[in-house]
């Protein structure tokens, strides 16, 4: 009787893959004192990089509008090196598409509100995010597709 490995999960690098910020209409935007209108379009990728090696990748564009001007557009991609190892192949994907990106979205969220603030706007707290749901939304979109 052989002995099973244990399973392996460490957090080998958490980065800022990428970071934009654009303020289209500055300086004339910081005048505008109405509420901005705050869209949120948020996306996870992930890929497998070396033997028991994945960089999982959330991506958030977050744009603030004053009637039809554009107060601010902002994209993240977060990242993280995961170390995976002895994971039965049936859970590595929930690990990749529900576990890494709840690790991920507080550096995320911190780097959202960090530079929207240094860009002199009022910080930007993005709302907890269910990874499981939108997880089994996209499988569930597969397997329609599938069929």
């Amino acid at each position: 009787m052989s002995e099973q490995q244990q399973p392996v999960f460490a957090i080998e690098k958490i980065y800022v893959k990428d970071l934009s910020l654009e303020i289209p209409n500055a300086p004339n935007i910081f005048l505008e004192r109405d509420t901005p209108e705050i869209n949120l379009q948020l996306g996870t990728k992930n890929q497998s990089i070396d033997e028991g090696l994945y960089e999982v990748l959330l991506t958030v564009t977050v744009t603030a509008k004053i009637k039809d001007k554009i107060m601010f557009l902002v994209e993240v991609q977060q990242a993280g090196i995961f170390r995976i190892r002895h994971v039965p192949d049936g859970e590595i994907d929930p690990v990749l598409g529900i576990g890494c990106p709840n690790i991920l979205f507080p550096y995320l969220r911190e780097t959202v509100s960090d530079i929207v603030t240094r860009a002199g706007f009022p910080p930007v707290i993005l709302n907890p995010v269910n990874f499981e749901a939108i997880y089994q939304q996209k499988r569930a979109e597969t397997n329609t597709n599938l069929n």
